[in-house]
C-alpha cells in the first residue's frame, strides 16, 4: 500500500479508500433521517454514516481531520465512507443522484472547478449565512482565504487555501536556460515540439492556474473576463497548441512525464512543486521559476453539500466543517506540500504542524516562495460562471480533442 501522501498520485476513477473508521466494500448507508427539509437540528437524532466523495486529493489533506472527528464524536459520526472520482465526473455523479431521488453523497469535498459547476447546475445547499453561527472558524480565515470563500457564495465552505502559481517546472539538467517570459515559453515549444505539457484545465490545479494567470502575463483587456476579455490568451494558447502532442488528463501524468523526460517544462504550482519531490515521482533537483509579469491565481479546497442531503447530514457536516476550521486541525493541512502552505486560517504556523509535514516541507521546500508571495499580487480565479465558460471554450478551440484519455 503506498503511503498517505501518495493517494494523490493514484488513478482518480471512483477509488474507495480505506480508513479505520469506514467502510469501503458495502454500499453507501444513510443513516439517520432522511428529512432534507426544514430545520438543521444542532446534532442527528442518532449517529450517522457520512459518506464522503472527494474530487481534488483534498483527503490528503483533511482525512485525518474527519477521522479525528467522528472518533471523538460517535455520537455525531458512526461511521466515514470516503470515495474518489474526478472533477469532471462529479457534476454526472451528483445529478443522477439526485434524479434518482436518493442523494448517497453527503460531503463533496471540491476545488474551484467542482465548485463552480455544482452551482452551474444548481447542486448544492446553501450554508449560508442560514448556518454561519455554527460556522464560527471561518471568521478567523486568512484574507486569500476570504476572498476565495467569496467564490462560494452561500455553497461552500473553504478548508484548505494556497497561493498556487502558475509556476513551470523543469528538470536543470534537460533545460539549462529556463523561459523567463511568455514569449520565451512559446518559442521554447516551438523548438522543442511536445516537450512543453499542461494537463486539461477542467481536472488539473496547475492546467487551471496556467489558464487563468496568462491573461496577467499577456496584458489582457480583462482577465477576469474569458468570453471579452482574453483574446491576447486564447490566441496565445491557440499557438501554444501547435507545438503540443496531448494534454494528459490529470496532473500527476504530467508530474511523471516530467521525471521520465517525455516532457521538459510543465505548469506547476507550490504543492505540486513540493509534493511530488517529496514523494519521490520527481527528482528532488527539480527547480521552478515564473514568467515576467507574475500574477499568483490563488486556490483553494471546499466542502460542499448536495442538495437532498438529509437534515441530520447536514447537522454532522456543520460540526464536522467547524471542527476543520480550527488551528490543531488546520496544521495538518501542511501535509507534505500538497497544497503549501494549506492552512486557511491564521495563526497556523508550520511549527504546530506534525512532525513528518515539518520535516518534509524543510527539506523540500523552496525559502524563495515566502519572497514570492510577499512580492507578486494574489489573485482570486474567476467566478463559476466564468470559469465554466473557460473550460468549455478550452475543451471545444484548444486541446479537448488532444485530452489523454
Amino acid at each position: 500500500m503506498p503511503s498517505p501522501s501518495r493517494r494523490q498520485f493514484l488513478t482518480l476513477s471512483a477509488v474507495t479508500v480505506t480508513a479505520p473508521l469506514m467502510v469501503a466494500c458495502s454500499p453507501p448507508e444513510s443513516g439517520g433521517t432522511t428529512t432534507t427539509s426544514g430545520p438543521v437540528p444542532d446534532k442527528p437524532a442518532q449517529a450517522v454514516t457520512l459518506n464522503v466523495l472527494d474530487v481534488a486529493g483534498n483527503l490528503q489533506l483533511t482525512q485525518g481531520m474527519i477521522d479525528d472527528f467522528a472518533a471523538r464524536n460517535t455520537d455525531v459520526i458512526s461511521k466515514v465512507t470516503y470515495t474518489k472520482a474526478t472533477a469532471p465526473e462529479l457534476v454526472g455523479k451528483v445529478k443522477a443522484q439526485q434524479d434518482a431521488g436518493r442523494v448517497d453523497i453527503d460531503l463533496v469535498l471540491t476545488g474551484v472547478d467542482g465548485l463552480a459547476a455544482g452551482i452551474d447546475q444548481g447542486l448544492w445547499t446553501a450554508l449560508l449565512p442560514v448556518h454561519a453561527a455554527r460556522l464560527t472558524g471561518m471568521q478567523n480565515y486568512l484574507p486569500g482565504a476570504a476572498a476565495m470563500q467569496k467564490l462560494a457564495g452561500d455553497h461552500g465552505v473553504t478548508v484548505t487555501y494556497y497561493p498556487s502559481g502558475p509556476l513551470i517546472e523543469y528538470l536543470p539538467s534537460k533545460v539549462a536556460t529556463p523561459p523567463k517570459t511568455a514569449q520565451a515559453l512559446l518559442d521554447y515549444a516551438k523548438a522543442n515540439p511536445g516537450t512543453v505539457q499542461y494537463a486539461r484545465p477542467s481536472n488539473s490545479g496547475p492546467g487551471r492556474t496556467l489558464l487563468m494567470g496568462l491573461p496577467y502575463l499577456l496584458g489582457d483587456s480583462d482577465p477576469k473576463d474569458p468570453v471579452n476579455g482574453w483574446s491576447k490568451t486564447w490566441a496565445y494558447l491557440k499557438e501554444l497548441d501547435g507545438f503540443i502532442t496531448l494534454y494528459p488528463s490529470s496532473t500527476s501524468e504530467t508530474m511523471k512525464n516530467l521525471a521520465n523526460g517525455s516532457a521538459k517544462i510543465i505548469a506547476s504550482t507550490t504543492g505540486w512543486d513540493i509534493n511530488p519531490r517529496v514523494l519521490g515521482t520527481v527528482p528532488k533537483e527539480a527547480q521552478v521559476g515564473t514568467l515576467e509579469g507574475f500574477h499568483w491565481v490563488t486556490d483553494a479546497h471546499y466542502g460542499v453539500v448536495p442538495n437532498g442531503t438529509s437534515a441530520d447530514k447536514q447537522a454532522a457536516v456543520l460540526s464536522l466543517l467547524n471542527w476543520m476550521l480550527t488551528p490543531e486541525q488546520q496544521a495538518k493541512a501542511y501535509d507534505k506540500g500538497y497544497f503549501y502552505p494549506g492552512p486557511a486560517i491564521k495563526d497556523v504556523p508550520l511549527s504546530m504542524a506534525p512532525a513528518e509535514s515539518q520535516q518534509a516541507i524543510s527539506e523540500y521546500g523552496r525559502p524563495e516562495y515566502t519572497k514570492l508571495i510577499a512580492d507578486h499580487p494574489l489573485e482570486v480565479p474567476l467566478d463559476a460562471k466564468a470559469l465554466v465558460t473557460a473550460f468549455d471554450r478550452w475543451d471545444r478551440e484548444i486541446g479537448g480533442s488532444k485530452v489523454k484519455k
